[in-house]
């Protein structure tokens, strides 16, 4: 739950404001208001914010205005209001209304006779308001879905007092952006963090309008990089979240999305493992990358098996047996032949195609397929064993993925 354009286009007081551009996008959501006072706009803005423009302080020409919706829509401002019918502005010109139509930052038209200090207060108290309860939700939520709660009928209490809709069954989604390490090694670290957080700010934005479309569908974040839907599960779901995943590919930029959803919960005390499903779906997801970019828990075979398996030693001991001789603790790259195998394994034992997979030269994936072999002391060509393999490199991805979160 957040506070969004179309949220404070509703709120008391604030009717005479009118959408002039962009009118699509109004799902964004708002950090805060700031009112700009200087020629330019980039130096003072971190993204999210909405941005007041009075003329009071500036000249506002049609060129400056346009200038400052570029300088907005670069910094990620979440809209732009121009004060109009006073002294400084008499109208906003057609150029700049073109312009954020055609970037697609929505800009709303202020009488200067609604006083800003009206309009900042009003925003400013719903703001405040809005992120004590979003804040309260996902408390309940991470709760829930970590079954870290000191007691789950206080949790439902506190659930409901928050409207916070838990009743009937649910399917939990959990889906993160891949590939953020080129992302860094791309741009250095301080660009790169600007568009990682400039990426997730989008994501969460285009989750939350997503939600508001679909009733009873809730979206949390918990902490790390991990996001989590909850939804009734309906006949179309596995449709619309495709759907989704191509909404969210849109705003991704240079990562991937990849998504994990979990069977049914049928009460909110099954969250956590609901949880568990969905992160090992979507590890499959990242490994598999389909085409869709979601994987089902319900439909992952072999998964299903092994989490039956109620004793966790005996998944560690076949995982030892089997992979435990290729490891190398010591070594600069300790997990190289397990790498190199899942990639054969991917690749139906094609060791060209395998390193093309890794990036390596095709004599190091032939001197690794030997090294495998002497190692563990089996065939790359018996089925037996790659069947063996396959399943002991799902629990170790799963494992990994579990002791990173």
């Amino acid at each position: 739950m957040s506070l969004a354009l179309e949220d404070i286009l509703r709120l008391p007081g604030l009717q005479e404001m009118t959408v002039r551009a962009a009118a699509r996008n109004l799902q964004r959501r708002v950090r805060w208001p700031y009112v700009a006072e200087n020629e330019g706009l980039a130096e003072w803005v971190m993204g999210g914010e909405l941005v007041f423009v009075t003329g009071i302080n500036h000249p506002r020409g049609e060129g400056n205005l346009l200038s400052l919706l570029d300088d907005g829509d670069a910094a990620g401002i979440a809209g732009m209001v121009i004060l109009t019918g006073g002294s400084f502005i008499q109208g906003i010109p057609p150029a700049v209304v073109d312009r954020a139509e055609q970037l697609g930052l929505p800009l709303i038209e202020q009488p200067y006779a609604l006083k800003m200090v009206v309009v900042t207060h009003v925003i400013g108290t719903a703001l405040v308001q809005t992120t004590q309860v979003r804040r309260s939700r996902n408390d309940i939520l991470g709760q829930l879905l970590t079954g870290d709660y000191p007691s789950l009928a206080i949790a439902r209490q506190r659930a409901a007092h928050a409207q916070l809709d838990l009743q009937g069954p649910r399917r939990l989604v959990a889906l993160r952006l891949s590939a953020v390490e080129g992302l860094f090694k791309r741009h250095g670290l301080s660009e790169g963090e600007r568009l990682w957080q400039g990426t997730r700010q989008r994501l969460e934005d285009q989750l939350e309008g997503w939600c508001r479309g679909r009733p009873a569908a809730v979206t949390a974040q918990l902490a790390g990089d991990l996001f989590v839907l909850l939804l009734p599960d309906v006949p179309d779901l596995r449709t619309a979240l495709v759907g989704l995943h191509r909404q969210l590919l849109a705003v991704a930029g240079e990562m991937d999305l990849y998504m994990g959803l979990s069977g049914i919960a049928e009460d909110c005390a099954q969250y956590r493992q609901a949880l568990n499903q969905a992160r090992q779906a979507l590890e499959v997801a990242q490994n598999l990358r389909p085409a869709t970019g979601l994987c089902d828990f319900s439909e992952l075979g072999v998964l299903r098996l092994l989490q039956g398996i109620v004793d966790r030693s005996l998944l560690d001991d076949f995982v030892a047996q089997t992979l435990g001789p290729l490891r190398a603790p010591g070594r600069k790259q300790p997990d190289a032949l397990l790498h190199t195998l899942d990639a054969l394994l991917k690749e139906n034992g094609n060791g060209l195609k395998a390193g093309q997979r890794l990036g390596v030269h095709r004599n190091t994936i032939n001197q690794r397929m030997q090294r495998i072999e002497q190692l563990s002391g089996q065939s790359l060509d018996d089925p037996l064993f790659r069947m063996n393999a396959a399943v002991a490199m799902l629990i170790w991805r799963m494992t990994e993925a579990q002791g990173k979160e």
